[in-house]
């Protein structure tokens, strides 16, 4: 009898495995099989078959869609007024630090006319120092007082706006970044609309794609999705939902999503699109093996067992992967599904699971 273990134990679990067990089983325990089949009023021994638990799963859709980027922080700059370029200070790629001088227009009147109105406050001032020591001896009536004191005000606002006229002339970086080109060179003549160059913040990109319609609700600002470029494929950045669309394109039937990625080793540039990735989870469903599907006249069927017997119960099913079938169920609790032996099970058949005989077996051969 140890040898017919042994032969057991060593054969894959297959049916014609279970079949042999069953077999040596009878020889070793006839009569407890003539027993149990005395019991039940039934002639046919119950058929042998290996059984799982039901186990769950979250149901997984992978998502593939095309991501235009653009820096964080993207700024096209513009003087705010007419004049002529008397110095660019810039070189196209070059890294700049907030504040850091770009342009620089004709500025020659701007600051006479800060010089006049810096004139002009003191003029205001001393009057009305003037008029404050003769108040007290009554040369001085409190109207003019007052006149002296709004005139002061006045040439302070006056000298205020001939600063903001001058700082005007002068175009500053607004934020650390990288700028492009530029076709502006000294003696141009320039004005609000014309463009100087660009400038980007691209230590961080922003990354906006779209996604169908049946997908809303499926993700949320957080989640992590995945991008490579075009040209390196095998390059994979990570990047984080920042915003989720409140609305669907009518025309489309999509809705906008926007990442962030992470740019801080510069290997990336604003501009380039992206193929996104992601994972999306969904709901819980039962999983059982693929060998245990079978398909009748009705639909698609799973054998499990109640009470010693087989029942069936049909199933619909969501998803497959590698590692089973999702399918929507009503299972029993602790339900245990027929895996081997499926073929030769029949509806309100008496079943035995081998399971445990054939793991006592595997554990005696491995002793």
């Amino acid at each position: 009898m140890k040898q017919s273990w042994y032969i057991i134990s060593s054969a894959p679990r297959t049916l014609g495995a279970l079949l042999l067990l069953s077999l040596i089983t009878g020889i070793t325990g006839c009569s407890d099989t003539s027993e149990e089949s005395d019991s039940e009023g039934d002639e046919r021994p119950a058929q042998p078959i290996l059984t799982a638990e039901v186990e769950y799963d979250v149901e997984s859709t992978f998502v593939e869609a095309i991501g235009t980027s653009r820096a964080l922080r993207s700024v096209e700059l513009e003087p705010s007024v007419t004049g002529e370029v008397s110095e660019v200070a810039i070189s196209a790629g070059e890294r700049v630090e907030q504040g850091q001088v770009l342009l620089r227009l004709d500025d020659r009147d701007e600051r006479l006319a800060v010089e006049l109105a810096e004139v002009e406050l003191a003029d205001a001032k001393r009057l009305l120092d003037r008029y404050q020591r003769s108040a007290a001896s009554g040369g001085v009536t409190q109207s003019d007082l007052d006149a002296a004191n709004s005139e002061v005000d006045r040439a302070r606002i006056a000298l205020e706006r001939a600063k903001v006229q001058l700082d005007y002339h002068t175009i500053e970086a607004p934020f650390t970044g990288h700028v492009g080109m530029t076709d502006v060179d000294p003696g141009a003549w320039i004005g609000p609309d014309s463009v100087i160059t660009t400038l980007d913040d691209r230590t961080t990109l922003l990354v906006r794609f779209q996604l169908p319609e049946l997908l809303f609700g499926r993700l949320q600002a957080g989640d992590t999705i995945q991008l490579s470029t075009w040209s390196d494929r095998f390059s994979v950045a990570e990047g984080e939902i920042v915003d989720v669309d409140s609305r669907i394109d009518e025309a489309r039937r999509t809705f906008t999503v926007r990442a962030h990625v992470d740019n801080t080793a510069d290997n990336l540039r604003p501009g380039m699109s992206f193929r996104v990735q992601m994972t999306l989870s969904g709901n819980r469903y039962p999983k059982v093996p693929e060998i245990s599907l079978q398909w009748g006249g009705e639909g698609a069927y799973v054998w499990i067992v109640e009470d010693g017997k087989a029942e069936r119960v049909m199933v619909n099913i969501v998803q497959r992967s590698a590692q089973g079938v999702l399918v929507e169920a009503d299972f029993p609790d602790n339900a245990h599904i027929v895996t081997e032996g499926v073929h030769a099970v029949r509806e309100g058949a008496r079943v035995r699971p081998l399971n445990a005989e054939l793991e006592t077996a595997q554990t005696g051969d491995e002793s």
